[in-house]
């Protein structure tokens, strides 16, 4: 259904006082999930110009229960909700483990634009970027 699954290991150091993982650190570790599917699944198909410039212009994130240390991966499932001309919607489901059982602890989402790093502004979504993109579209079969 357009849902790329990646896992993503939180640390021990990324825990707060009250033993669950602060916003930070979950913004950290969907960074890290994004980053699996922008750049490292992106080059698997031959899309690189990603890595050249991207950025988050918005974030929001919906905590449903605490995410807690315990030294396995959370799951990240991702699918693009919105692909416009210079920018695309991502959204974010986090599981606090694999399969059926997983619960879900965090919904997000991240406004994205493609950056043009030297002329310091946003640029427009190539081709390759268009149709990588088009295959994580939520209702999609993947890229």
């Amino acid at each position: 259904m357009g849902v790329f699954v990646t896992g993503v290991r939180p640390r021990w150091s990324d825990m707060d006082a009250f033993g669950h993982v602060n916003h930070a650190n979950t913004v950290t570790l969907l960074e890290e999930a994004r980053v699996d599917l922008l750049f490292t699944e992106a080059a698997r198909h031959g899309v690189t110009d990603m890595t050249n410039g991207m950025v988050v212009a918005r974030l929001v994130v919906d905590y449903l229960t605490p995410i807690v240390f315990t030294g396995d991966e959370i799951v990240v499932e991702m699918s693009v909700r919105e692909l416009r001309s210079a920018s695309f919607l991502l959204d974010y489901v986090v599981r606090d483990q694999r399969g059926d059982d997983g619960v879900i602890v965090t919904k997000a989402e991240t406004l994205m634009v493609p950056y043009n790093v030297a002329a310091a502004r946003p640029r427009r979504l190539d081709e390759a970027e268009r149709d990588f993109l088009a295959g994580w579209r939520a209702g999609g079969n993947g890229a």
